[in-house]
């Protein structure tokens, strides 16, 4: 009780108050830019952390982390341009809704239901941490595989009415991974003797090129038929989110959990949860055909997922010194660097910090949505610009978030090709989104099955022998074989209804 006091005392000191306000507003307006991720708002946070004691440092990383996370889904709705790679599942369904005249529907329930979910992800990670964290290093190569190639399935869910487009899709996104050095015999592949394919296609760089650039295409093309002015109505952003989530709660309750389970693994994060509990809330739909057609319910379970895998990536950072995504890395650096070294000792040496670190979190969802809702309606200001000044505007912020994650004009590049490739594809109906997905977990996928394969030396039995690898296994082949007999039945009845 010493320590709780202790850390209430260290959180609502007035200049460390002072720094989360200024934080909040930070990753809000980094969260809102297109290609300007919360990874590089934590990174950017870093040299000024330098100057602060643990708790206002630590504070601002956690409130800017949570902020850039929402702030992802204001442009994804307003312009189909995700903010962050965590808003990039339901992008295109918050489009849709803005496009039927639900804009403000759709922003009420992203910000509402990110601060929920966040709130519970705090709640599993104050009174789970240390359960959650074991369970998630128990994951060896092989659950890690497993759970990939279910997190690929999402593909089959997530693409359009055709599913062979959206394996077309998938295939590119899994493909492009390829570039770069072989995980395992650590040989350049299709690199071409170019020193910055040696690196990898940029994840980052893409995703702004399919989703922004490719947007960005579009509007410039249908400039003067769409007019030159977009004037969004204001209105009431919170009216009709209570009849949302009593219809939704428990979709709400899914994800949040969902999000929570997914950020405790190592090297998941939130970006990965969304892709996973939308597919779920598609899969478990009553009406799966309302989905890519503008249809909420998966922007809550996604939404509130994406928020709380956000406090679940702390759990094994801070219980075991184990990232839980890119974020959590870098507050590894920087717990080091202020003598907290993660790992369960820091509960006993320094538990005032790890309580602040807690109240932080729930202090930076509450204040999500009063900031939320100030954000939104800054955005709506903005698209009333000209879009003949507006969408130069948004691609000169797309490239220096491409030119930011790179460090050169490699991924200003790379993110025009794949502009050009995202028009294209979706010119001819097959969805980018599975590309995305591919790109996400296609070095996931073939390093754990390239370790797995060295250890069982080349023996599938192996995949199937651990309790939690056979679990996932069987469930992704059960999928697999489901969607595989339903396209049969589809193309059996074809030739019979004709």
């Amino acid at each position: 009780m010493d320590a709780v006091l202790a850390a209430f005392g260290l959180v609502f000191d007035p200049s460390v108050m002072l720094v989360i306000l200024g934080a909040a507003v930070f990753g809000m307006f980094v969260g809102a830019m297109p290609g300007l991720t919360a990874t590089m708002a934590t990174a950017l946070l870093v040299p000024v952390t330098f100057f602060m004691d643990p708790v206002p440092s630590l504070g601002a990383i956690v409130t800017a982390t949570a902020m850039a996370i929402f702030a992802g889904d204001i442009p994804a709705a307003m312009l189909r341009m995700p903010g962050t790679p965590a808003s990039a599942a339901y992008a295109d369904e918050s489009f849709l809704m803005a496009r039927k005249g639900q804009l403000d529907l759709n922003l009420g329930v992203n910000v509402v239901f990110s601060a929920l979910g966040g709130i519970v992800g705090v709640v599993f990670l104050v009174l789970c941490a240390p359960a959650l964290a074991e369970l998630a290093l128990n994951f060896s190569s092989f659950e890690y595989f497993w759970l990939a190639c279910l997190g690929l399935t999402c593909a089959v869910f997530i693409g359009t009415g055709n599913p062979l487009k959206g394996f077309v899709a998938l295939l590119i996104g899994l493909s492009v991974t390829c570039i770069g050095i072989d995980p395992a015999a650590g040989v350049p592949r299709f690199t071409f003797g170019n020193v910055d394919l040696m690196s990898g296609v940029n994840f980052i760089a893409v995703m702004i090129g399919a989703f922004a650039v490719s947007e960005l295409l579009r509007g410039a093309v249908a400039l003067r038929q769409e007019g030159h002015v977009v004037v969004p109505q204001v209105g009431n952003v919170f009216r009709g989110v209570g009849g949302v989530m009593r219809r939704y709660w428990l979709n709400f309750i899914r994800g949040s959990l969902m999000g929570t389970l997914i950020g405790a693994l190592p090297g998941a994060g939130a970006d990965i949860a969304a892709w996973v509990s939308y597919a779920m809330a598609k899969r478990f739909s009553r009406t799966p055909e309302k989905f890519g057609t503008g249809h909420v319910e998966g922007v809550v379970e996604a939404g509130a997922s994406n928020n709380s895998a956000v406090a679940g990536a702390w759990i094994p950072a801070l219980v075991f010194g184990i990232p839980g995504d890119s974020i959590t890395a870098i507050v590894i650096g920087v717990l080091y660097m202020k003598g907290m070294n993660p790992g369960p000792t820091v509960f006993t040496e320094n538990p005032q910090f790890i309580y602040a670190v807690f109240i932080i979190f729930i202090l930076a969802n509450i204040i999500m949505v009063p900031l939320g809702w100030v954000a939104i309606k800054s955005m709506k200001q903005v698209l009333r610009i000209p879009r003949t000044l507006l969408l130069p505007l948004i691609l000169l912020f797309c490239i220096v978030g491409a030119f930011a994650m790179t460090n050169s004009s490699y991924g200003i590049l790379l993110m025009l090709i794949f502009g050009v490739l995202g028009w294209f594809m979706e010119e001819n109906g097959i969805p980018v989104a599975p590309m995305i997905l591919g790109l996400v977990l296609g070095e996931m996928l073939e390093q754990n099955f390239m370790t797995s394969m060295i250890k069982s030396d080349g023996a599938w039995l192996p995949f199937f022998e651990r309790p939690i690898a056979g679990a996932l296994g069987i469930m992704t082949l059960l999928v697999w074989l489901l969607m595989l007999g339903r396209g049969a039945r589809a193309a059996w009845r074809r030739p019979a209804e004709a």
